[in-house]
């Protein structure tokens, strides 16, 4: 019996839960700030693939053209996310939907499929090792620790923009990019104010609200991106643990 997807469109985003916080159908300001960012990006040809039940199973991609992210390439699409979590995994849900997506791209004539990697498996970007199963490789690379995974269908490859290359801004506080495209960046937002407040910490928020913001960031992104000092630390979103280690750098 093959599984139950569905794909979010403009008809029933409304209506659908988005996988990555599971909540009753009380209002929720991150659920909603997605619905209200996915609404303009569907437009677009982004794609929001998820199963269809109460259960974080679900993929997320984008023509690269349009992706919000500092990567550049002509006809790829870009990979925001791939999660099967809980006891949905085992059952061949990640297999099935990375092959939906490498199926429709290969329908639509693009020229391959990348997404953001790291040296180091970071918890905030879906599974790179699971990807190179199916013949991502490594194409461009950084010096802090990230790397550009394609897989390529006709030898042509994307890139990180020059502007990652330098991780480095100008600002010497704690300083935050961030976008909607995640359902937990709200209230990620509120936990770091609280904490800064409380503990009088100096931060900046900057929020991408623009593809041309998106591809001229200084640094790698998915959809979030922290700089301490001037110097660029994460793509993950941070709990008071990982905020305080950065602070005492």
């Amino acid at each position: 019996m093959k599984p139950d997807f569905i794909n979010i469109t403009t008809e029933n985003l409304a209506d659908e839960h988005l996988c990555c916080i599971i909540r009753s159908k009380k209002p929720h300001q991150g659920i909603e700030a997605k619905r209200q960012w996915l609404s303009e990006r569907l437009k677009e040809g982004h794609v929001f693939r998820k199963l269809n039940e109460r259960a974080v199973v679900f993929i997320e991609y984008a023509p690269l053209e349009t992706a919000w992210v500092p990567i550049i390439g002509d006809n790829y699409y870009y990979l925001y996310c791939l999660w099967v979590l809980g006891g949905q995994k085992g059952k061949g849900y990640g297999r099935s939907l990375m092959e939906y997506c490498l199926a429709d791209a290969r329908d639509k004539g693009k020229s391959g499929v990348c997404m953001l990697g790291a040296q180091k498996q970071k918890s905030w970007l879906s599974d790179q090792a699971f990807a190179k199963k199916f013949g991502f490789e490594v194409v461009d690379t950084t010096d802090y620790g990230y790397n550009l995974l394609a897989l390529s269908f006709d030898g042509t490859l994307p890139s990180f923009s020059q502007h990652v290359k330098k991780p480095e801004i100008e600002n010497k506080e704690l300083t935050i990019y961030y976008d909607m495209q995640c359902p937990y960046i709200c209230q990620n937002v509120e936990r770091v104010k609280r904490y800064c407040e409380q503990n009088g910490v100096p931060v900046s928020f900057i929020e991408v609200d623009t593809l041309q913001k998106a591809k001229e960031l200084p640094c790698v992104f998915n959809n979030w991106a922290v700089f301490y000092k001037g110097r660029f630390e994460t793509v993950n979103l941070l709990d008071a643990a990982s905020l305080k280690r950065i602070l005492k750098k």
